[in-house]
């Protein structure tokens, strides 16, 4: 058999790390990411080009994945998509609420977290980008599983592991948990992952109304919930317009 061609495997992972990335690198950022020549990854990124992959800034020559991309429906490109688009969002809704913000999207029946804006304090905080998450113990997870019919299906069939006494692991107690987030139009969980945790969701849409990802905070639980353990409604509504807003900026109808 064949080996590996390695200029596929670079290409691949330039394509990867413009994906993952802030959306535009420099030839030269691009190649110490991933350890080659200069030379060598221009040679690439040109290829890549004149293909349509990726796309040159021309006020500052850096590069950006490319819109031909879009007929190949790669989860990459969604992604960034989904992440410049929110960008502002997200940075707003922190601002307003006081938490961190996290935007996900569904993986191999996780939730992964394509974007994190830290909680606006000085509090020392990790950043949770690539992170992946549980759905059936996450308010993120939940909107995505709420919309998802397939993703549902596929995780109540699964075992639902036990984080905290919380923590919900009964198929017939998510199923209708997930149906009352149909019927709000948000998701939420309290200490089911986290002991001392609580987070807020809502679904981002894109055209047509699909669901195409999950935008929402998370903190202690006394700044999230009230004094009976119940989400804020202030807070509820900061995520839902946040969510919202996003949605229409990737071309969904108002709703």
């Amino acid at each position: 058999m064949p080996g590996p061609v390695q200029s596929i495997e670079r290409a691949a992972a330039i394509l990867r790390l413009l994906a993952r990335g802030s959306g535009r690198l420099g030839v030269g950022e691009i190649a110490s990411a991933l350890d080659l020549a200069k030379g060598t990854a221009h040679g690439i990124l040109r290829t890549l080009q004149r293909v349509g992959f990726v796309e040159q800034d021309r006020a500052t020559g850096k590069y950006q994945l490319g819109a031909a991309l879009l007929h190949l429906g790669t989860s990459y490109l969604d992604v960034n998509e989904l992440r410049s688009r929110a960008i502002n969002w997200a940075d707003a809704l922190a601002a307003r609420s006081g938490e961190a913000v996290h935007i996900g999207t569904p993986l191999e029946g996780k939730v992964l977290v394509v974007h994190h804006v830290f909680r606006p304090d000085d509090t020392l905080q990790t950043l949770d980008v690539g992170a992946l998450l549980p759905p059936h113990a996450s308010a993120l997870g939940k909107v995505l599983l709420a919309f998802d019919n397939g993703l549902a299906l596929t995780v109540q069939r699964a075992e639902l592991p036990a984080f905290t006494h919380r923590t919900i692991t009964d198929p017939k107690v998510l199923a209708r948990t997930l149906a009352g987030v149909r019927e709000a139009g948000w998701a939420h969980e309290t200490e089911e992952a986290v002991p001392g945790d609580a987070s807020i969701a809502a679904p981002i849409r894109g055209f047509g109304g699909l669901v195409v990802g999950a935008i929402g905070i998370s903190g202690a639980m006394e700044r999230i919930c009230d004094g009976r353990g119940q989400p804020d409604p202030t807070l509820v509504t900061y995520v839902r317009d946040a969510a919202r807003a996003v949605s229409r900026d990737l071309g969904a109808a108002r709703w």
